[in-house]
């Protein structure tokens, strides 16, 4: 992921948290010279995903914060586990806290949901993709946290893959010959073309036609078998659509090659990781001085 991408994506999350004022509450309370330290803990099995970017707010709200990763990502960690230790000044890190703590929750629900998907299938060749469902902004710490948890990514965007959907075909008259011709007309020369078929008769053409790959939409079991036999092995076979971690065994026995779950990355909840901050020093001046007031 490029450096770049990740420093404007945190600096518009510090925008929206911070403002032109900064951490009012903070700049009240807390001397601007007083010093804090934490630890980010796991409070329940996870798989981390996020860690460099949660070091990376602190570093960008303050060059002069400290964060040390205990842990790498990737890593599946138990409840209790001590993550990442921050330190430096106070303020910095209160004000960083928020912004950190979203990213690294959101990204490690991600890794940890795609370990599950992983884990269904487990011993078949199925393999797990996420799409492009992501929060918008996301979408580059979303697709490494897939791959953290040990699952697979479809393109990217628009711009690095072929992938003929219903409203591509409608838009060619509903031919789905005619949406692959065109297709194979302008396509970059080594980009594969997936398309997406909905039933037995438009796979057929999809087949005849000579797609590379083909989405099988929204198909119950039972299409979807009729679907593998009906390929016989001539493409590789894309379930999508009502895809959930139960029915993923069920997929894998089927004999499809690739199921892509948008609940990857727009459904997969924000685990459970908590920083706690507390002064780690306070100035000697400033100790005097509250004495003195006292």
């Amino acid at each position: 992921m490029k450096d770049d991408y990740l420093d404007r994506l945190i600096h518009l999350a510090l925008d929206e948290d911070l403002g032109a004022a900064g951490d009012v509450t903070s700049n009240a309370l807390v001397p601007p010279d007083a010093l804090g330290s934490g630890e980010l803990v796991a409070k329940e099995q996870m798989v981390l995903a996020g860690l460099g970017a949660f070091a990376r707010v602190f570093q960008l709200v303050d060059p002069e914060a400290e964060v040390t990763l205990v842990r790498r990502e990737g890593d599946e960690v138990k409840p209790k586990t001590v993550t990442a230790r921050v330190s430096g000044r106070l303020r910095s890190l209160l004000a960083a806290e928020r912004t950190a703590l979203n990213i690294v929750q959101r990204m490690s629900g991600i890794a940890t949901l795609s370990q599950q998907a992983v884990a269904a299938v487990r011993g078949s060749k199925l393999q797990i993709l996420d799409t492009r469902k992501t929060t918008p902004g996301l979408r580059g710490l979303s697709k490494e946290a897939v791959r953290l948890g040990g699952a697979s990514n479809h393109r990217f965007g628009l711009f690095d893959g072929i992938l003929i959907k219903d409203n591509h075909i409608a838009a060619v008259g509903g031919s789905i010959r005619e949406a692959l011709r065109r297709a194979r007309a302008h396509a970059p020369r080594l980009v594969k073309i997936e398309i997406e078929v909905t039933n037995l008769k438009q796979l057929a053409e999809a087949l005849a036609e000579g797609a590379d790959v083909v989405m099988l939409d929204n198909m119950d079991d039972e299409q979807i078998r009729q679907s593998v036999q009906l390929s016989a092995g001539r493409v590789p076979l894309e379930v999508s659509g009502g895809v959930t971690l139960d029915r993923l065994p069920r997929l894998a026995k089927l004999g499809v090659d690739f199921v892509s779950m948008g609940s990857l990355t727009h459904s997969a909840r924000s685990m459970d990781l908590s920083l706690e901050i507390a002064t780690a020093a306070v100035p000697k001046r400033q100790r005097s001085g509250r004495s003195s007031r006292a």
